[in-house]
């Protein structure tokens, strides 16, 4: 697919290009597109953690510490 990139975008994607690291604009663009939804779920899992805050969906630390203890097998506290 061919797309004019806005000159700044265009910069940016050929100062990636120069490294040598993207054998092309589709593969830069591919791993770009990649990396955003990575970081959109990273995002939507943070707001899920802070609803689950808000609406008291929460464990004491030292509940989920001695519950990870109990699985790996270690009873005493390092």
């Amino acid at each position: 697919m061919q797309y004019e990139f806005p000159p700044d975008v265009n910069q940016l994607v050929r100062r990636h290009l120069a490294t040598g690291c993207y054998p092309s604009e589709d593969a830069l663009i591919r791993e770009a597109l990649v990396a955003l939804e990575e970081r959109n779920e990273f995002l939507a899992d943070i707001q899920a953690g802070i609803d689950d805050m808000e609406h008291g969906r929460t464990r004491p630390l030292e509940d989920v510490a001695a519950e990870i203890r109990a699985t790996l097998g270690s009873a005493t506290r390092t």
